[in-house]
């Protein structure tokens, strides 16, 4: 069935099931929930050409990729955009990414924008005074961040978890167990959740009177092989630490299979907290010695920031809702205990 044919079985006009299909706020409740009934129970399935000419909206929402030639493929990064296009699938919104340079992903994000090929766009890898929080602003279409930007008022929309309350939190329980001797196996340096985890943990311990030695830092891409690398290193200093910090599940996966051959029962000799985003094939508490993390998901972040977008788009005249920042989970499991000393 075409939209002309729906138009003619429910004595509406095609602009208005249009918009009662794209949640025009306009259309009233009976109205959209008689149109969409109808369009379930003919399998109509909007044509987006047509849509676009009866409502002036693409139906897409558009990303940015800044591509590396040394970046590893992001486990993470595809748990965040499986919570986003479910919800674009619920709103039969399309996902529109495009690659780029590192250093042209600004001029990208103009383009995409002036393509006219998406309704709105987030923002993800958040740095220091990121300057594209700035470009986003001036910019004519509706936009989201994931994360937030140290150095920057927080006046732009973004869904983030507390990553320093969360990080602060781990370490003062790891305190509270007795632990002194800290070490931080981290994201980039330069990505602003890699920065405020580390906050964290430095204001726990500085309340405690400790520090975090620079040997025991790491800052590295999240992968298996990374955390196993950077474990390895900091257990093999002279003064090796009893209480470890990772920012991920995927990191810890490789910090564990090296605390394990050098011979330490985790929990027992070492104590491990990871922050865990809810991966679907990498759960925390399936690990041989189930860790204890900070918890709060990825995926409906995603969601979350789609649903957001799409709103935006849908109700263009209402201001925009402010920043959500999450509180992740601390979940307390095997891998920590008293410190050993």
């Amino acid at each position: 069935m075409n939209l002309k044919q729906l138009s003619e079985l429910l004595g509406l006009s095609q602009t208005t099931i249009s918009r009662a299909l794209n949640g025009y706020p306009e259309v009233n409740e009976e109205t959209r929930r008689r149109v969409l009934k109808a369009a379930q129970e003919t399998g109509y399935r909007p044509n987006r050409a047509a849509r676009r000419l009866a409502t002036g909206k693409a139906g897409s929402i558009g990303l940015v990729m800044p591509i590396a030639s040394e970046q590893a493929a992001d486990i993470h990064f595809a748990e965040f955009q499986r919570g986003l296009a479910d919800e674009c699938l619920q709103h039969e919104f399309h996902f529109v990414i495009m690659p780029a340079k590192l250093d042209e992903e600004e001029q990208a994000i103009r383009g995409l924008v002036s393509s006219g090929s998406v309704d709105a766009y987030y923002l993800a890898y958040m740095r220091e005074r990121d300057p594209r929080i700035a470009m986003a602003q001036s910019m004519p279409i509706p936009f989201m961040v994931h994360g937030r930007s140290i150095g920057l008022v927080e006046d732009y929309p973004f869904v983030d978890v507390d990553n320093e309350r969360a990080f602060r939190e781990a370490t003062e329980l790891l305190l509270a167990l007795g632990h002194r001797r800290f070490a931080l196996v981290n994201g980039p340096a330069e990505l602003d959740f890699a920065c405020r985890r580390q906050m964290g943990v430095e204001k726990a311990l500085g309340a405690a009177g400790l520090t975090l030695v620079p040997h025991a830092i790491s800052n590295t891409l999240m992968t298996d092989a990374n955390g196993y690398k950077q474990m390895a290193r900091i257990l093999a200093a002279p003064e090796r630490p009893t209480a470890v910090l990772c920012a991920s599940t995927v990191l810890a996966l490789g910090a564990v299979r090296a605390i394990s051959q050098a011979g330490l029962v985790l929990g027992r000799d070492i104590s491990l907290i990871a922050h865990d985003d809810d991966l679907m094939l990498l759960k925390p508490e399936h690990f041989i010695v189930p860790l204890t993390t900070t918890r709060s998901s990825l995926r409906e972040a995603g969601r979350r920031i789609a649903q957001r977008l799409i709103s935006a788009v849908a109700q263009p005249d209402e201001p925009p809702l402010p920043g959500e920042l999450w509180t992740a989970d601390l979940i307390v499991r095997a891998s920590t205990g008293r410190s050993p000393d």
